[in-house]
């Protein structure tokens, strides 16, 4: 599909400086932004989802079945 859009040219040179940089079309570049953009607006609308639906009480219930234990060496971060 092709889209045909105004950027301001400030922006443009960003983005041109960029690709050149990165060494990749300026349309890929462009592509990659915008997808990432919607990947983030798209998470953000799920987590705000299931929030709806969580409960805090719930939440703090099932915190407090976690052991005191500290976990073994292996299972540390």
């Amino acid at each position: 599909m092709k889209l045909n859009t105004q950027i301001p040219d400030a922006l443009y040179q960003q983005i041109e400086t960029l690709a050149s940089k990165e060494q990749i079309p300026v349309e890929q570049l462009i592509t990659m932004a915008l997808s990432a953009q919607i990947s983030a607006w798209l998470t953000k609308d799920y987590l705000e989802e299931k929030a709806e639906k969580g409960s805090w009480n719930k939440f703090q219930k099932v915190l407090n079945k976690v052991s005191e234990q500290e976990p073994e060496d292996y299972d540390k971060l």
